[in-house]
């Protein structure tokens, strides 16, 4: 089990438990760091305070006094706790570093290959992709990151050579301050998360933190076709390699319509692979080009195309009842997801929306909307869809409570031929707690049609 040796803090505070804050207080009580923990929520009677403390922490539960903070010179955050949380801001007030998780990984695994994927959307896909393309080559790798294992867990128990496959989010890569994968890769770039870092300029200023250390003996994966990574690219010292689905490259992944490339090299025909939509072909290119870089052969990567159908909560089939096509896409938390899922049926389509109101421009999703049929909107913001359906000329559109009433009601409208969408376009937090509840109440509701 690997130790932070070299580590230069010696008092630190974790804030927020939960699965990550958990496992980072763990690694670094096993490393003979002092540990504070707080968080607000948690329970003196809960099982991992009641484990913590007798590891040697100090927990402070049910609030968040400021003396946590005396003594401390560092903290390690719940990528969830926003910067302005009264805590964070004194802290950074006084020069207290304030990391996430993903760093302490980092420090446990930097002698190890690392493989960092970000982007607003399809992070979960491309990130399982390369994990089944490396897998099928004999590659050994671990998986972690914001695909919901704790980075920290799988880095302290890496295997000398093995590879670290971490997807990221904006929030885990704000508090990155050494981080530096030997691959890099942005698939896309889109407004998001404004809520959490306030501008779009911001958050993509920590979406490119996963670059910014990089040197020219590391490589960046960027989507060539997205003209917000352009302006980054005079900034990147790793080897660029840009992967599109519009134009024919010179070097990196891209299409023809056809078949899939790399370095002018024929990987597969499209029609040989098993994901569906435009969006994915954009992930297996992003995919192929990591998995190369990584060594992976080229009998594994088309294996994994021929073979993976897709990832849970993520334009998943469902079902196939009576003729209706049932896809569950509760991932899809911004308009960006869901343009890409409308995007990817040419059939007479139920859309089923609505969620948290984050402040996006639901408008953006009117050309898109060309073969809606009907729109069942439930959550905080259905009123809001209601009136982006009446401008784009839909006329069938329905509010209800939440998703088991939409997917009834979807049925009952539905014929045979149609496909039934669950594409949210906003947040589960409004009426569940995650996006993977809304979608397995989305996936129980389905079943119970049969």
């Amino acid at each position: 089990m690997r130790r932070l040796n070299e580590f230069p803090y010696k008092h630190v505070l974790v804030l927020g438990l939960a699965k990550s804050g958990t496992k980072a207080a763990e690694v670094l009580l096993n490393s003979n760091i002092d540990v504070r923990i707080n968080d607000k929520n948690a329970k003196d009677t809960d099982e991992n305070v009641v484990s913590l403390r007798k590891k040697g922490a100090e927990v402070i539960v049910g609030s968040h006094p400021e003396t946590v903070l005396d003594g401390i010179d560092l903290i390690v955050k719940n990528p969830g706790i926003p910067y302005e949380h009264r805590l964070v801001e004194l802290a950074l007030e006084r020069g207290i570093p304030v990391i996430t998780e993903v760093e302490l990984a980092y420090q446990l695994a930097k002698e190890n290959p690392l493989i960092g994927i970000t982007g607003s959307n399809g992070k979960t896909t491309t990130t399982m992709l390369v994990y089944e393309m490396l897998k099928h080559s004999g590659k050994p790798v671990k998986l972690a990151g914001n695909i919901g294992i704790a980075a920290t867990e799988v880095a302290e128990q890496l295997e000398s050579g093995e590879r670290l496959l971490l997807e990221l989010s904006s929030f885990q890569l704000l508090g990155t301050e050494n981080f530096r994968p030997k691959i890099a890769c942005i698939l896309n770039l889109h407004e998001a998360h404004l809520d959490y870092h306030g501008t779009i300029e911001a958050y993509e200023a920590a979406k490119a933190k996963i670059f910014i250390n990089q040197t020219e003996d590391d490589y960046f994966v960027y989507n060539a076709d997205d003209e917000r990574l352009e302006k980054w690219l005079a900034l990147v010292r790793a080897k660029l390699v840009p992967f599109s689905a519009t134009k024919v490259l010179p070097f990196g992944a891209w299409t023809n319509g056809e078949a899939l490339f790399f370095k002018g090299e024929k990987i597969i025909e499209l029609d040989d692979v098993l994901l569906v939509g435009e969006h994915n072909v954009e992930n297996m290119l992003a995919a192929i080009a990591i998995a190369k870089l990584s060594g992976a052969t080229n009998e594994g990567i088309k294996h994994t195309l021929r073979t993976f159908s897709g990832v849970k909560h993520r334009l998943q089939f469902v079902a196939d009842i009576n003729g209706r096509l049932f896809y569950n896409d509760s991932k899809a938390t911004n308009t960006l997801a869901t343009k890409k899922a409308l995007s990817s049926f040419d059939t007479p389509t139920i859309l089923l929306a609505g969620g948290l109101d984050r402040g996006e421009d639901l408008t953006t999703l009117i050309p898109y909307m060309k073969n809606v049929k009907a729109c069942i909107f439930f959550g905080e913001t259905k009123e809001k869809f209601q009136h982006v359906a009446e401008m784009a000329g839909i006329d069938d559109i329905h509010l209800v409570q939440d998703v088991v009433d939409a997917v009834k009601l979807a049925y009952e409208l539905s014929a045979e031929g149609d496909t039934i969408l669950l594409s949210p376009a906003c947040a589960s937090w409004d009426q569940y707690k995650t996006f993977e509840e809304r979608g397995d109440m989305f996936i129980q509701t389905v079943h119970t049609l049969t």
